[in-house]
C-alpha cells in the first residue's frame, strides 16, 4: 500500500512563515483583556434573557424590550471585541455608557417598577460599567504613543 500521507516538516522553512509569525504576534499583542470578552458575552446574555428569568414580563413590557436590545447589544460589543479587538476596544466606552444607561433606565423606560426589576438593571449596569472601564484602560494602555 503506498504511503500517502504527508510528512511533517518544519514550518521555518515555509516562504510565508516570517509574516505568519508577524500577524500571529500583532493579532495577540492587542488581547491584554481576552479574559474581560466572555464576562462581557454572558453579561450580554443575562441582560437579554433576565426578565424572562426574573418573571417581569408581563409587569414591565417596556423594559423586557429594552433589556432584550441591550443584551444584545452588549453580546455584539463583545463579539466584536473577540473578532476585531484592535478596532472594537475604542468602542470600550460604548460599553460604559451602556451601564450607565442600564442603571437609569427602570426608572425612565419602565412604569414603577418593583425592587428586584431596579436591582437587576442596577447590577448588570455596574458589571458593564466595570467590564467597559477594565477595557477602556488596558486599551488606552497598549495604544501606540504618539511622540
Amino acid at each position: 500500500m503506498a504511503n500517502v500521507s504527508h510528512p511533517r516538516g518544519d514550518m521555518t522553512s515555509h516562504p510565508d512563515a516570517p509574516e505568519m509569525q508577524a500577524r500571529y504576534a500583532r493579532m495577540l499583542g492587542g488581547r491584554d483583556v481576552a479574559l474581560v470578552d466572555g464576562p462581557v458575552f454572558l453579561l450580554g446574555l443575562y441582560c437579554a434573557v433576565s426578565p424572562w428569568i426574573l418573571h417581569f414580563t408581563t409587569s414591565q413590557p417596556s423594559l423586557v424590550a429594552h433589556n432584550l436590545i441591550v443584551g444584545i447589544a452588549i453580546g455584539l460589543l463583545a463579539l466584536g471585541f473577540t473578532r476585531a479587538p484592535e478596532r472594537m476596544y475604542g468602542l470600550s466606552w460604548a460599553m460604559c455608557a451602556i451601564g450607565v444607561w442600564m442603571i437609569i433606565s427602570p426608572w425612565i423606560v419602565g412604569s414603577s417598577p418593583d425592587a428586584g426589576v431596579i436591582w437587576n438593571n442596577i447590577i448588570i449596569g455596574a458589571l458593564a460599567l466595570i467590564l467597559g472601564m477594565v477595557c477602556a484602560g488596558t486599551a488606552a494602555r497598549s495604544a501606540p504613543r504618539k511622540p
